[in-house]
Parts: structure tokens; sequence; C-alpha cells
């Protein structure tokens, strides 16, 4: 550090800003593409399948809800929800869908990429790539870009069970060969769409690459159980995408995130922690404020350590596919273990009451934290829908207090600092009460 430099709150992973770069490059990546006359998709995040395929295809990518967060943090964001908004979209819809559709009207407007965009911006796709995971606005988003975008759209499907219904014999066989066929089928439209075929023995190696992905990067987050936690929700959040949208060759991002396993490795063999002292444990669900991320560094000065973060962008549990020799096959048991990874722990506690909520018991006993926050989103209700749920079982199950801060992810307007800052202060009594209530009970924590 310089003379004079002001020393960070968070000490930033050095591994992490490799992995940050690699979504920089999905971007320039798809503008040459584009200006090459290369095949392009606009992608709904859609674990791992669809992504491996497109890459198999040689179709680069890239994932206008990533590029959402992109906007916020960049500041362009509210010119873009602006458009959205004059154009008939409500206030409350996703903020992802209102940057996207508000940044392919401004688009189409000009004819090319706004030059305000960040990152280079996201080319005229030639496909979109949409996916019935989760979201409600999924469906409705991209056909609405209809609009603006002349390119047809792929819905991938994926079957939701609930946690008690997943437990009938033949469930799980019967929902991987439906995975299964929506990307037999998905392969069959790109080839008639690009009049290519599929190099089958590339998408195996692919698939395979990106299972050992996804395994390191679980061992990575494993580590931070540590204390003091060597590795702040910061540096998860810039790390996540990577992986969680395939920014790059899934082998290259392996090697990147065996190093950031050396790296949290070597802290927590030298019991160093992420930020100068921790004084609390805390975990956040569930996205961030994108465009407020410095708020975290407020916090890190009062000794607010985020150990872990929401389950829903982490990878999923590794299990053995060493038996499973169809790559598609493979790629769809890692999908459907990211979904009900925690299925049978919340079925053998009688926690039938959905799969978002209780892993975040399993999570916060294992991270031993001493609070949460809880971040509802006026425009994202599947990641808030079952954020009370979670307060209510943290506290009566772990005595687990939560900290509820509304804001969103995209739009600044909804999100007061100021506010979020005098509530974590009055906070910290909180989390002080339950840890000696914790202690009195005989917790591990």
């Amino acid at each position: 550090m310089a003379e004079g430099e002001k020393k960070r709150p968070i000490n930033r992973l050095k591994t992490m800003y490799p992995l940050r770069a690699l979504v920089d490059g999905m971007y320039e990546r798809a503008v040459e593409a584009g200006q090459e006359g290369k095949p392009v998709a606009w992608c709904m995040v859609n674990w791992w399948g669809g992504d491996a395929i497109l890459r198999a295809m040689e179709v680069a990518a890239v994932y206008p809800e990533d590029y959402g967060a992109v906007c916020a943090a960049f500041g362009a964001a509210p010119a873009y929800l602006a458009q959205a908004d004059s154009d008939g979209f409500p206030s409350h819809m996703c903020g992802y869908a209102r940057n996207c559709l508000g940044y392919a009207a401004r688009m189409k407007e000009l004819g090319a990429i706004p030059p305000e965009a960040p990152m280079g911006g996201m080319p005229k796709p030639t496909l979109l790539l949409s996916s019935g995971y989760f979201c409600d606005t999924r469906y409705k988003w991209f056909q609405a870009l209809g609009r603006y975008l002349d390119a047809p759209v792929w819905v991938l499907e994926m079957p939701h069970p609930g946690v008690k219904e997943s437990r009938l014999e033949g469930v799980r066989e019967h929902n991987i060969k439906f995975l299964v066929a929506e990307l037999r089928e998905f392969i069959a439209f790109l080839e008639w769409l690009l009049d290519r075929k599929m190099d089958w023995d590339k998408l195996a190696e692919i698939i395979d690459d990106t299972i050992e992905m996804n395994r390191v990067w679980y061992e990575v987050n494993e580590l931070r159980k540590a204390r003091p936690c060597p590795m702040h929700s910061r540096d998860f959040w810039s790390s996540m995408p990577a992986s969680l949208y395939m920014a790059a060759d899934p082998k290259v991002t392996t090697g990147l995130y065996r190093q950031m396993y050396e790296e949290v490795k070597s802290m927590v063999a030298n019991h160093r922690g992420a930020i100068g002292e921790e004084k609390y444990r805390l975990a956040f669900a569930e996205l961030p404020p994108w465009h407020s991320l410095k708020f975290f560094d407020q916090l890190a000065e009062r000794g607010w350590n985020f150990v872990i973060e929401s389950w829903a962008y982490h990878p999923p549990k590794p299990i053995d596919l060493s038996q499973v020799s169809d790559p598609l096959e493979r790629v769809a048991n890692l999908t459907y273990q990211y979904f009900s990874g925690y299925f049978e722990d919340a079925y053998n506690t009688g926690d039938w009451w959905g799969y978002f909520a209780h892993p975040y018991l399993e999570l916060v006993q294992e991270y031993q934290c001493d609070g949460i926050v809880l971040h509802p989103l006026l425009t994202c209700r599947t990641a808030t829908n079952h954020l009370m749920v979670v307060q209510d079982q943290l506290m009566s199950k772990l005595k687990v207090p939560s900290l509820v801060i509304e804001g969103d992810i995209v739009d600044l307007n909804l999100f007061d600092p100021a506010e979020a800052l005098r509530k974590a202060e009055t906070f910290e009594e909180t989390m002080s009460h339950y840890r000696q209530v914790r202690k009195e009970a005989g917790m591990a924590w």
C-alpha cells in the first residue's frame, strides 16, 4: 500500500480480479462476434446446460440479468429504466428485465449499441435463450423484446417439484429424463438455425469442465467457515458470474478458482480475515444492491464480515456422476442437484414449506452467523417472497436475528444507504443479545 493511501476496510482477494475480468472479456468477445457476423445469444441464467451447448456450438453468449447488475454498478441503469417506464412497462416489474427492455429500445432507436453502454454493451442477438426456472418474468420478458429485436426465442424448461413430492419413487429419474429431452431439442433447434452440427466430443469436454469448475468453486466457499472468515461477500459477488453465467471456457475458469482456493486456504492457515476485526459474522439474502456495494465497506469498518450469501447463487453440493456417461445426462444431474440439493435435509427435518427458505437454517449454523441481512426487492418477488419465513425460522429454531433492509437490485431510488446504516447500528445490540442467548442455551456459537 502506498504511503498515505487509506487502508481498505475489506481485504479483497488478489485472485478475485482475474475472475471478475472474465466477465469483461465475455462482453468484449460478444461485441467482436457481432461485428464479425458470428452468432450471438442473449441468455437468461439456465444453470449450465444451455450455456455448455452454446459454447460447443461457438455461439457468443451474454446475459441481460448480469448486464442489469453491470448497468446498476456503473450508474447507467436509471436511463434504461426510465425508457422502459415510458414504453409502458410497470415500475414494479423485474429490474433486470426493465433495464434490458430499456437498453433494447435505445439500441433500436440508434440502430447500434448505445455509446454509453458499460463494458461495450450487448450486441444485437441472433437468438434469445429463455428459461422457465424460478422467475415469473422470464416468459414475457424475452417475448416483449420482440418490440425491439427480430430474433427467435427458445425456452428451456425445468421441473419444479416440492420437497415432499421430490421424495416420491421415480421423481428424480423422470425429471432428469425431462431435462435431457429439453437439451436435445435445443441442440436440434441450434443445428437448424445455424446450419451446423453439434461437436459431441467438444460438448462432453465442456460439460466435464463445468462440473469440475463448480466442484472447485464449492470448495472455495467451504473454506469460509473458518474464523475469522477469509473471504467477504463482495469477493463472492465479484467471482460468482464466472461460474453462474459461464463467462469463459470453464477449463480456464476452473484454473482461476483453484488459484482462489489456494489463496483462501493460505489465509485460513495464517488466521487472516477479510476485514480488520471480525466482530460479527453475517449472512446475506438474497441479491445485493448492485448500485450501492460500497455500503458493505461501511459495515466492514464496524466489524461486520459477510461470510455467506444466498444459496441460490452458489454452486450445488457435489455429487458423484462417475457412472453417468451421457454428457447431457451429466449436466442435467448438475442442474437438478443445484435445484434440489437441500431437499433431502429439508424433508428429514420436516421443512416442507419451501426449498428457498430451508437452506438458510443449514448455512447460518455451518458458518456460525450472528445475524442475517434480508434484502426484500420491490422488483423481484422470487427473491423476496420467502424472506419472512427465513426470518421466522432462524429466530424460532436458532435464535439468530434478522435485519430487514428494503431495496432493489437495479433501481437506486429504492435503496436508502443512510437509513440502512442507522438500522445496522441498532442491530449490533440485537446480535450481541442473541449471541448471549445462544450461549446460555448451550448452542455451538
